[in-house]
């Protein structure tokens, strides 16, 4: 009885915008029903409930049914597959119906994530070819992170292929990360600091590299390539703004001994903190790729990268901390634990449609998502639950503005899985509130409570028209 509950609280909404509307308008309180009954979504629930009363009685009917008509040479598997179908009641086929009757995008998100994957792939092989005798980072495969390499993205033409390649120090470098202090923001002003190791022992194995510590500068300038410090850095930190000019560099010079480069078309695309370009494939089809860079920290799934802050300033050795590796591994963790028909993915992607235009970012609505599937059985996530599950985002987000307060998933959660790696300090650090800004702002707090008006009109038109 859920649904029913939730539907009733919607014409209860409509009724509350059209006593809104009355009472600036100046109207009298006997025009409130005629007033709501002009607004085409109270004729939406309406049909709604109608067909959830209709939706009650058949499947009332086929219970009785099944019932009737099982007898006792049924195998035990059969008779769970009944029990099975039956297993969906009215407000579970009405998350079904509205399912089906929202008009998803096209995509073909895992099909084109593994052609882009293949063409990084490419790339990585040619970078490490063409780095292989020099003193410029080291680089590790991609690790495809974002939206659309978690299974999800609200619009086709918005779509953008996020991948992160990991940085190790070449011979004779050593990367040291200076975290910064989170506070009440997640550690914007982390940075690499690159030392000299020696190397006159590996020389002496080797004779391979010339020590940039112990000989001198002139044998060095003569003999050996110049150090990462005089390549990439600013003082001792690795700069974020001259080791995108360098990828970009390195894009362009690889692309032209690629396959796909025969008949596939490149144009780079301006960043200053990753390398961004286009790849249209022969039949015309385009990606949008963004390739960032970080180094990792210890063995976790956290890193230090070159993805943009909402700062408006921030000097060009700062690297802000990373999660997106984590929480691309907690989509796909996820996807082996979750119903086959899972549609976790789907309620992300409609409200990825619906926040366009608010002040409400995706990012807080995939936080919302998370904290609900490590909190709500993994079975009621099925196509038949979907406006319950949409129902309780929407729920989550409202409490969590009520309370000023939504936790960061990852720092001070003790409940992440376990095959997400986190650095030691994670699980004991003070959680993370991402709502923070709202705290001493009441004027901040009170628009936000605007958006999340607007963001339920949003989500009833959804439901009523399908987009």
């Amino acid at each position: 009885m859920a649904v029913i509950q939730f539907f009733t609280l919607l014409v209860q909404s409509i009724l509350w915008n059209a006593l809104q509307e009355l009472e600036q308008s100046g109207f009298a309180w006997g025009a409130l029903l005629f007033a709501a009954l002009r607004q085409w979504q109270f004729w939406a629930v309406a049909g709604v409930l109608l067909l959830l009363f209709g939706l009650c009685c058949r499947l009332r009917k086929r219970s009785h049914e099944v019932d009737s008509s099982s007898d006792e040479e049924s195998s035990s598997s059969d008779r769970e597959q009944v029990e099975e179908d039956d297993d969906s009641d009215s407000d579970n086929d009405l998350g079904r119906l509205f399912a089906e009757h929202i008009q998803w995008p096209v995509q073909n998100l895992a099909r084109d994530c593994q052609v882009v994957k293949d063409l990084i792939d490419n790339f990585i092989l040619v970078f490490q070819e063409i780095l292989s005798n020099s003193f410029f980072p080291v680089l590790e495969p991609a690790i495809g992170v974002g939206s659309a390499f978690e299974g999800w993205s609200p619009r086709e033409e918005d779509i953008i292929y996020r991948l992160l390649v990991p940085l190790k120090p070449p011979r004779g470098h050593a990367f040291h990360l200076e975290l910064g202090n989170r506070g009440d923001t997640p550690a914007w002003y982390s940075y690499v600091r690159v030392e000299l190791v020696c190397t006159c022992m590996r020389e002496q194995l080797a004779q391979e590299m010339l020590c940039f510590l112990h000989h001198p500068v002139e044998e060095l300038r003569r003999n050996q390539g110049p150090s990462l410090l005089r390549t990439l850095c600013t003082g001792s930190y690795l700069d974020v703004q001259k080791t995108a000019r360098w990828f970009y560099q390195l894009v362009q010079e690889a692309w032209v001994v690629l396959p796909q480069s025969s008949t596939w078309r490149l144009t780079m695309l301006p960043s200053i903190h990753f390398c961004k370009f286009r790849v249209t494939e022969g039949n015309n089809k385009t990606h949008i790729i963004e390739m960032m860079f970080g180094v990792q920290q210890g063995n976790s799934d956290i890193f230090v990268s070159s993805q943009n802050t909402e700062a408006l300033f921030t000097p060009s050795t700062t690297w802000p901390e990373s999660y997106t590796v984590a929480e691309a591994k907690f989509f796909r963790h996820m996807a082996g634990q979750v119903p086959h028909d899972s549609f976790h993915l789907r309620c992300l992607q409609a409200y990825a449609r619906i926040l366009v235009g608010t002040g409400f970012s995706t990012y807080t609505l995939k936080t919302v998502v998370m904290h609900l599937l490590n909190t709500i059985p993994l079975s009621g996530w099925r196509r038949r639950h979907f406006v319950l599950r949409m129902d309780d985002i929407m729920q989550y987000l409202l409490r969590c503005l009520e309370e000023r307060r939504l936790d960061h998933f990852f720092l001070g959660n003790e409940r992440v899985p376990e095959e997400i790696i986190l650095p030691p300090d994670f699980q004991m650090a003070e959680p993370l509130n991402l709502f923070h800004h709202l705290v001493h702002d009441p004027d901040t707090h009170a628009e936000a409570m605007r958006e999340y008006r607007h963001l339920q009109q949003r989500f009833t038109r959804l439901l009523s028209s399908g987009r």
